[in-house]
């Protein structure tokens, strides 16, 4: 499911498996590099299941955009997501995140 509100695009798994997400999400994320991106992975999908670089990928892809990108999920915890992806439980921090990567740009960092 995609929801777009403001300039966010809002990708949630909901009930489909995890790889047939991944690979619907590879097209959708291509066409909407102009938006913030979230993706949010079900709380029921194991981590053993959930490809990282995959979503690493992404997240350089839209910072060379000048956009964010924010994996919303419980199955990995932040000290084991790379560096350069951010990570988060809930829907209402991966918003903030994005709103605090705004104001950094905007200052310059």
């Amino acid at each position: 499911m995609v929801q777009l509100i403001d300039q966010i695009a809002i990708f949630s798994q909901e009930n489909t498996e995890v790889g047939v997400f991944m690979e619907s999400l590879e097209s959708l994320l291509k066409e909407h590099l102009s938006y913030h991106i979230i993706v949010v992975i079900s709380e029921k999908t194991p981590k053993e299941s959930i490809d990282i670089s995959r979503f690493t990928h992404w997240a350089i892809a839209c910072k060379k955009a000048a956009k964010s990108f924010v994996l919303v999920t419980n199955s990995i915890s932040y000290e084991e997501a790379p560096e350069n992806l951010s990570l988060v439980p809930t829907l209402q921090e991966a918003k903030d995140v994005i709103e605090m990567e705004e104001i950094e740009r905007d200052l310059g960092f």
